[in-house]
């Protein structure tokens, strides 16, 4: 069967809700951002939790069909100003989630600009899910200037595009090297982002999630 057909064919299974695919895990997802500890907040940067990001039915049914899905963090440090605030720095990574059918696993990649590293292999989704939901302590942090800030983080929940599906499929097969040494990283390729599949299949969803810490003191 061509390709193309395939994978034409998958998606309308998918829209059909015939694919197979784990237990739905109906847990709200929620982000949480905690800046660090009074005497710690100009050596060490915030925690940021993203719990249950993988929750819900058509979500589940994209990455057990194979549809791999990427979430952007950004974490930026904000000082509060007498009319507005100004941003002072900010670091932001990519978490991809796809299943490998070699493996029978899911596989969870964090990418940090073009050096990615593998969270591991996991046979149940809500197990890649805990993966996705480990505390990750962010490298950024507040200079010790005496001012008033906090860190809000934001995360982009999306899936994969039909029109990405040839360059990602090799990054799939383990081409990793070759994409993320050329123009476009895999967190790039995925991040363009919510198209026509994409968007038929989620109705139009896109994920977003925005918190931030109490303001306090950099000293």
């Amino acid at each position: 069967m061509p390709r193309t057909l395939r994978l034409r064919l998958l998606a309308v299974a998918v829209l059909l809700g015939t694919t197979p695919a784990a237990a739905w895990t109906q847990a709200r997802p929620t982000l949480a951002i905690s800046a660090p500890a009074a005497d710690q907040v100009t050596r060490t940067g915030p925690v940021v939790v993203a719990a249950h990001m993988l929750a819900g039915r058509k979500m589940q049914e994209l990455l057990s069909s194979g549809f791999p899905a990427r979430l952007h963090f950004t974490v930026e440090l904000w000082s509060v100003g007498g009319w507005t605030n100004d941003l002072e720095r900010a670091t932001e990574w990519d978490v991809v989630v796809r299943w490998v059918a070699l493996d029978h696993a899911y596989e969870v990649t964090q990418v940090e600009g073009d050096h990615p590293f593998s969270l591991g292999k996991f046979s149940l989704l809500d197990d890649a899910a805990a993966a996705v939901a480990r505390p990750v302590r962010a490298a950024i942090v507040a200079p010790a200037n005496g001012r008033r800030v906090y860190y809000q983080a934001s995360l982009t929940v999306e899936t994969l595009a039909l029109s990405d599906l040839d360059e990602v499929e090799r990054w799939l097969r383990g081409e990793l090297r070759p994409a993320v040494r050329g123009q476009r990283n895999p967190g790039t390729v995925i991040g363009r982002g919510l198209k026509t599949l994409a968007s038929r299949l989620l109705g139009g969803e896109r994920r977003e999630y925005v918190e931030r810490t109490e303001v306090f003191e950099a000293r």
